[in-house]
């Protein structure tokens, strides 16, 4: 890996050295069809113009340099400028990132408005600083999730017994346990193969992503609803971003920004576009009703937000601070 990645990287910097003045790689884990991954790029290019090309965003996606757990280390320990590392895969090392993920809970778009600036993220913020790295952007990657199958879909909490399926982390995988199913946490990039030779029955993502990496390929069925909020961090290396002039940073900060308002979408609701793309590839999509969905809050919720607690130093008074957004 250290091989590769030097490689890679004094092959970049021997092009761009001579076209600008700073280098910010910034290393992501989603294909380039993926949602977030076009944002990425677009930031770059905002980036680019920001600063007069004097900051060049070199993106490395797809986990090709570094897998998605070790984003955090790379960034802190100076292996490279930045990354995008999504909010809950802060694991043990954050629990309170977590709380975007406790099912039905802060997926609305009012939620995601009132969150930005509020103290709960600015509480998040100083967390992540003090793990070495600083966060210069919440980029909104899913506020929906998909659970694929190959049997039969995943509509009600009783669905879900015996049911081995891809989790998304400790904490949300207590509402899956609470249904009964068996949840395999795994990064995302290790799903459809897992899907595909049978490890997990079941799989979980965004709508978007389904798509992006064709589960519809390896799964009959997918059942939509407004279940979590992901965010990905866009985390950078805090003694290379002080070593920038301040006009280079604030450029950098509101392309970044730029960013944020771009993935926040405009209502609340499954995109009926993204269905319809998993619909024309063969996936049986269902949508769940706000009813349905209560149902589902009310087996996963309880059990989610116990361990949260448990589990995260600041987990009860950040879970008032977002019930008051």
């Amino acid at each position: 890996m250290e091989r590769a990645f030097l490689a890679i990287t004094a092959a970049c910097f021997s092009v761009s050295v001579f076209a600008a003045d700073y280098t910010m790689r910034l290393s992501h884990q989603f294909p380039p069809a993926h949602h977030s991954a076009k944002n990425l790029e677009q930031f770059a290019a905002d980036v680019k113009a920001g600063t007069g090309g004097k900051v060049e965003v070199q993106i490395f996606g797809a986990a090709q340099l570094f897998k998605p757990a070790q984003h955090h280390a790379a960034v802190a320990g100076g292996k490279i400028e930045s990354a995008a590392v999504l909010s809950f895969q802060w694991g043990g090392t954050i629990p309170e990132m977590n709380v975007t993920v406790i099912p039905y809970f802060m997926s609305s778009v009012k939620k995601m408005h009132a969150f930005r600036g509020s103290q709960a993220q600015k509480m998040l913020d100083a967390k992540m600083a003090d793990k070495g790295v600083l966060n210069i952007a919440w980029l909104m990657d899913a506020n929906d999730g998909i659970f694929t199958s190959a049997k039969k879909a995943l509509v009600t909490p009783a669905d879900f017994k015996g049911v081995k399926v891809r989790g998304l982390s400790k904490l949300f995988d207590a509402g899956l346990e609470a249904m009964g199913a068996a949840p395999s946490p795994m990064p995302a990039p290790e799903v459809y193969q897992a899907l595909q030779t049978g490890v997990i029955d079941a799989g979980f993502t965004g709508v978007k992503a389904a798509n992006s990496r064709k589960f519809y390929e390896v799964q009959k069925f997918g059942v939509a609803s407004n279940i979590i909020l992901a965010y990905d961090n866009l985390i950078v290396n805090p003694a290379w971003w002080k070593g920038l002039p301040a006009d280079l940073r604030n450029a950098i900060q509101a392309a970044a920004t730029k960013a944020e308002d771009r993935a926040i979408p405009p209502s609340d609701g499954i995109p009926e576009e993204d269905v319809k793309v998993l619909r024309d590839k063969g996936m049986n999509v269902t949508v769940l009703t706000k009813a349905q969905e209560k149902v589902m809050a009310d087996a996963m919720q309880p059990a989610v937000i116990k361990a949260f607690i448990e589990a995260s130093p600041d987990g009860a008074r950040l879970i008032e601070m977002m019930r008051n957004l």
